[in-house]
């Protein structure tokens, strides 16, 4: 069976192979082909990384998303492509992949211009120095980019990360009461809809609200219908 560095290896050996458009991924299609080659895995009694299985969940979840009829609209109005994310991290690896290539045909060039001998003994002394023997004889630019990937969207994850502000308004209950009074005692009757002119913001708004609520429950303030549509006349109890 081929091996894949990954899943995104993978993916990209389907659409070439079937020459599909990377831009309209036929989901259902690309779909089924990975997970027919993840059961080969499972038959063969080798185990599945965890990311060949991430990658399946979310080419189920990308493939449920595009069998529901409405579609996700964005805030202009325009359908969103389940597939959207999907196409722009292919498009990013294939892009690794393309520049992994041409570092092995720089590779194969300049072996044939420089006597290599003795590197793989230097390596091994100097990663034995270094006590990561094993990684740096396992390392490969294709995990270095990995690496690197992660490390940047580690960085765009906190730039773009939702941060809530507490904020302490300087509203009470027992000030706006005092508020209410003064508006009250001025003319000895108000409207509903002066006490909210003039506050500065919708919090504002409702501390008064409350406070009227809780005045009206102490009988300290008396509210009439008067005529019209929502017009109601407050005056002290």
């Amino acid at each position: 069976m081929q091996q894949f560095e990954g899943p995104f290896d993978l993916l990209l050996f389907f659409i070439e192979r079937d020459e599909l458009d990377i831009y309209d991924i036929p989901i259902s299609k690309i779909t089924d082909d990975f997970l027919s080659y993840i059961k080969q895995l499972e038959t063969l009694n080798i185990d599945v990384a965890s990311e060949f299985i991430l990658v399946a969940a979310t080419l189920m979840r990308i493939k449920a998303k595009m069998l529901i009829p409405r579609k996700e609209i964005d805030e202009e109005g325009n359908e969103i492509d389940p597939r959207e994310e999907l196409t722009q991290r292919l498009l990013e690896y294939k892009k690794y992949k393309d520049i992994l290539e041409e570092m092995r045909v720089l590779e194969a060039e300049r072996s044939k211009k420089f006597e290599r001998s003795g590197v793989a003994s230097e390596l091994k002394d100097i990663a034995t120095k270094a006590l990561v023997d094993i990684e740096l004889e396992s390392l490969t630019m294709f995990k270095l980019l990995k690496t690197f990937e992660k490390l940047i969207a580690r960085y765009e994850d906190r730039q773009n990360r939702t941060y809530h502000e507490i904020v302490k308004y300087p509203y009470t209950v027992e000030n706006q009461q005092t508020y209410i009074f003064q508006i009250i005692k001025i003319t000895g009757t108000t409207t509903f809809t002066r006490l909210f002119e003039g506050l500065e913001n919708r919090v504002h708004a409702i501390v008064t609200f409350l406070s009227l609520l809780e005045m009206l429950n102490l009988q300290k303030v008396a509210i009439q219908q008067r005529e019209g549509i929502n017009n109601f006349e407050i005056s002290l109890a």
